[in-house]
């Protein structure tokens, strides 16, 4: 990429500058295309990180004319394009080898207009290539190094936008996977797209970008300068060890290097936006760093979106069980029974047993049998203790609902500045919040119903002997949210 001729200025208002260039860029990378702008948008954030994205889908889902249009959002950018299959050879991609090298012994290739010296690269079908073209593409994509003959060849490569109809299962095909920070499912348009699809304007061109918008190597410099002091706050890290947890559980490798990698795409994604710490909703990109299908990402999105903005120490199972304990607790204690004792201090018998008929001499007497038919009464201090239980449990609540009023808002300021994550994704996550919200109310009222309950408890007559103050109830420990 050619660096920009202007006078230099700042690193803050060249990245301010590629910000404003973004808004204006990723509304045009997916204009004329029908539901490629999830896609298209995570293409270009891989490739301002120096990572690579792969296109994981059937033929005929405009995976080449994204790369085509992500190639022109460079100013300056060298372009390659191939489409390989099993009889491909390394000349298609590395160039032919030199005549007058192989004259002096040497093994070189002219690399001039293909892959070495490349900006944005489109590889389709890049899994049918041999183990020799792969192997060599590894170092390419990781080390941005080519072997050329006895040595290697720095290659000015920033992103390589890669497409498969399938994953292969076998040790190279696993590694040369692992190289593509993005996996991204291309599928047909849905049938809400379908009419949308049939009256798109074949004749209509896509207009390449001003010159002035398109982002510059000054630029990304700027960026990854700037993101290289973003923080990770430790509820980002929390969040990524639980993650981390979760997916080794499931029996998801990812490994250690991908775990580094992510970490800067999200440092990447907040210099972006002009943040100085990773915020935990830019962790909804996740899914497509982390897994390596389609029911995979879904399911790791599910994950996310039920925790993210939720305190774990407080979440509604959590919460739920703590109610239950005191629910339970009150039916217990409504429901015990106490011995019935006369003014003699004798235990008393029921009337059914006294009004038993007393049976012929050789049956013998239906002897009457003592029992417990009294409900069981409490003093104040018991009652005390029960209702100042569920105070305490009814104020943290209360405190919890006040912080996710706190964490909508927080939503609400990200979306406004996000360039990454689409509405789509930012209203799944604020309906999360709003449901989660609506199971904390409801919650409170069970809480403040076990209240009314423990208060209205049958209750000892007044000069009675007091019981002691209760246990309490046994729940999972109450932590501040």
């Amino acid at each position: 990429m050619d660096p920009s001729t202007s006078a230099p200025y700042q690193h803050e208002d060249c990245v301010a500058d590629l910000r404003q260039s973004l808004t204006v860029l990723l509304p045009a990378l997916d204009a004329g295309l029908v539901e490629r702008g999830r896609v298209g948008r995570l293409c270009l954030l891989a490739a301002l990180a120096g990572e690579h994205a792969l296109l994981i889908g059937p033929p005929g889902t405009a995976k080449s004319e994204l790369a085509r249009r992500l190639h022109l959002l460079f100013r300056g950018a060298r372009y390659f394009e191939r489409l390989l299959t099993r009889f491909s050879v390394p000349e298609e991609l590395f160039g032919p080898l030199s005549i007058r090298a192989l004259e002096q012994d040497r093994y070189e290739r002219h690399t001039a207009g293909f892959l070495p010296e490349a900006h944005i690269a489109f590889i389709d079908e890049v899994f049918k290539a041999n183990s020799a073209i792969l192997n060599a593409l590894l170092t390419l994509l990781n080390e941005r190094e080519f072997d050329n003959g006895a040595g290697r060849q720095r290659c000015p490569l920033i992103s390589v936008i890669g497409a498969t109809n399938s994953v292969p299962e076998d040790e190279v095909a696993e590694a040369f996977f692992d190289r593509f920070l993005m996996r991204l499912q291309v599928q047909p348009v849905s049938a809400e797209g379908f009419v949308r699809l049939l009256q798109l304007d074949p004749a209509t061109p896509w207009h390449d970008p001003p010159l002035g918008l398109r982002v510059s190597a000054r630029e990304i410099t700027a960026l990854q300068r700037a993101a290289s002091s973003v923080a990770l706050p430790e509820d980002v890290t929390q969040v990524l060890a639980a993650l981390h947890a979760h997916l080794a559980q499931e029996g998801v490798t990812v490994s250690d290097r991908r775990w580094v990698k992510i970490v800067w795409l999200l440092r990447i994604v907040a210099a972006s936006e002009g943040r100085s710490a990773v915020a935990v909703w830019d962790l909804l990109l996740l899914p497509w760093c982390t897994a390596p299908d389609a029911a995979g990402q879904s399911r790791v999105l599910q994950w996310l979106q039920t925790r993210l903005g939720v305190h774990d120490a407080w979440s509604p199972p959590r919460l739920m069980r703590i109610v239950q304990a005191f629910e339970a607790q009150l039916l217990v204690e409504q429901q015990a029974n106490d011995l019935d004792y006369d003014e003699t201090g004798r235990l008393r018998f029921s009337s059914a047993e006294l009004a038993a008929e007393v049976g012929d001499a050789k049956g013998g007497a239906a002897a009457p049998r003592m029992t417990a038919s009294r409900r069981r009464r409490y003093g104040p201090l018991h009652i005390a203790a029960r209702t100042r239980q569920i105070d305490e449990l009814i104020w943290r609540i209360d405190g919890y609902a006040q912080e996710l009023v706190c964490v909508e808002r927080d939503l609400e300021t990200y979306a406004r500045a996000a360039l990454w994550l689409d509405a789509k994704q930012l209203k799944a996550a604020q309906s999360n919040l709003q449901a989660t919200e609506a199971i904390i109310a409801q919650l409170r009222s069970r809480a403040l119903q076990a209240r009314a309950g423990f208060a209205a408890l049958p209750r000892l007559p007044l000069g009675a002997a007091e019981d002691a103050e209760p246990v309490p109830v046994q729940h999972e420990p109450l932590v501040d949210a």
